[in-house]
């Protein structure tokens, strides 16, 4: 990578950082947006951010730009802690067309300090309209509770039983990440918060996506090293059973 690239990549915020991660592994603005609770018009201010720092005219460019820099061995401890303002919840400008394309590459590392996002491909395969068969909705009444499966989730997550969590993922999210993937991201982010203080339930919102919406639950957790935070687990319907398709821990 040139000088110019490598100081630009430098001058990213880890917001920034996290949009071009998703865009790299398919999403578009728009999914990007329902995945971490933004609106379009924050993704597009954080898109056009990174293009302008990395001179480049294409989001993709950009994402591919990163991903080939944190995947060199000494980019795997990035900690900036860089902010922006999140945007209006009701702002819909639209999302640029540039941001949508699968990467070939491996799911590169993912750790900071003020956000850290645990997994990628979150709605990766339903959020783009006509790219994927969608199956219809499943009559199946799942068998516990969204907000059960979740807290079963994240235990597996706290007692660092790698493989058992990653069978809670839908087909979606193994199809696009490893089990090596998942734990190997895992390792490096869940253990340096220490064990959960407490762990509430503070929210649960339906996102209507096809066919038959996810649920979205969010919880504040206290750590032992890592203090507060507020970690998000998104579920699906999947065979009778909730299945995890994305969890961020912020």
């Amino acid at each position: 990578m040139t000088m110019p690239a490598r100081q630009g990549i430098d001058t990213l915020t880890e917001k920034e950082k996290q949009t071009l991660r998703l865009i790299v592994r398919g999403h578009d603005a728009k999914s990007v947006a329902v995945t971490l609770g933004l609106s379009v018009h924050t993704i597009n201010e954080r898109l056009r951010d990174a293009r302008r720092k990395l001179a480049v005219s294409s989001s993709r460019e950009a994402a591919r730009m990163l991903l080939a820099a944190e995947a060199t061995p000494e980019n795997l401890g990035d900690t900036r802690t860089g902010d922006d303002a999140r945007g209006a919840a009701n702002d819909v400008e639209p999302a640029p067309d540039d941001g949508a394309a699968a990467a070939p590459r491996r799911l590169p590392v993912l750790i900071g300090v003020m956000l850290m996002t645990l997994a990628l491909g979150l709605l990766a395969l339903t959020l783009l309209p006509g790219t994927t068969q969608v199956p219809p909705p499943s009559t199946t009444v799942p068998s516990v509770p969204a907000a059960d499966a979740a807290r079963q989730f994240l235990e597996l997550v706290d007692q660092q039983r790698w493989r058992d969590s990653y069978a809670r993922f839908g087909a979606a999210f193994r199809k696009l990440n490893s089990e090596a993937v998942w734990s190997e991201v895992s390792q490096r982010v869940r253990p340096p918060l220490g064990a959960v203080v407490s762990r509430a339930l503070i929210g649960q919102e339906t996102i209507p996506v096809p066919p038959a919406g996810v649920e979205m639950l969010k919880f504040r957790t206290r750590y032992a090293i890592g203090g507060e935070k507020v970690e998000t687990v998104t579920l699906d319907q999947e065979g009778g059973d909730w299945k995890v398709v994305g969890v961020t821990i912020e």
